[in-house]
C-alpha cells in the first residue's frame, strides 16, 4: 500500500509517497512525470517516514543543510538507480553538470553513458529535493531543465547558494 501526504513550502504543494517505512516520492504538485495514480494512494500524514521528511524540509527551507535521515526507496530502473545514487553525491550549496555525471556512470558501469541519458534519468526523478536532481547544470552553466519548473531550480539553487 502506498501512503501520502501533502506538504506545504514556500515554492509551493508537495506530495510524499511512501510504503515499507520508506520514502519513494516527493513532487511538486503538476509537476512533469507526476504520478498518474497518485490519486489512488491512501493518504496519511501521520505515517512514520512522513515526520522524518517534514523535519528534513524544515531544515532545507531554512536554509539548512539536512541530516540524511529519511529512508529514501525510490522506483526506477537499475540504470536510473545508478544515476539517482550519483546525484546524492553532490553537495549542497554545489551542482553537477550531466556531462560530469555522464563520466561517472560510464565508469561506474563499464560502458559508454550519454550525457542526454543521463538527463533522462534525472528528470525522472521520482524525489525532489532529497535526490538532488536540481544540482544538475549544463556544462556551460546554464539551469536546464527541472520536472519541477526552471523557476523553482533556480530559486532551490539560490537558497542554498545563501549558506
Amino acid at each position: 500500500m502506498i501512503y501520502t501526504c501533502t506538504i506545504d513550502t514556500f515554492l509551493g504543494t508537495m506530495r510524499g509517497a511512501a510504503e515499507n517505512d520508506a520514502l519513494t516520492g516527493l513532487w511538486f504538485i503538476g509537476q512533469k512525470y507526476y504520478p498518474q495514480d497518485a490519486d489512488t494512494w491512501f493518504e496519511k500524514p501521520d505515517y512514520g517516514v512522513f515526520q522524518a521528511l517534514r523535519d528534513w524540509l524544515e531544515q532545507y527551507f531554512a536554509g539548512n543543510p539536512p541530516e540524511p535521515n529519511v529512508l529514501l526507496r525510490p522506483h526506477g530502473t537499475a540504470f536510473q538507480q545508478a544515476v539517482w545514487e550519483i546525484l546524492q553525491t553532490i553537495p549542497y550549496g554545489k551542482t553537477g553538470a550531466y556531462g560530469e555525471i555522464a563520466e561517472q556512470t560510464s565508469r561506474r558501469r563499464g560502458a559508454p553513458v550519454s550525457a542526454q541519458a543521463i538527463g533522462g534519468a534525472v528528470g525522472h526523478n521520482p524525489i525532489s529535493l532529497l535526490i538532488p536532481c536540481h544540482r544538475v547544470i549544463g556544462s556551460d552553466g546554464s539551469l536546464t531543465g527541472y520536472a519541477g519548473g526552471i523557476e523553482k531550480k533556480k530559486a532551490l539553487l539560490e537558497l542554498e547558494q545563501r549558506r
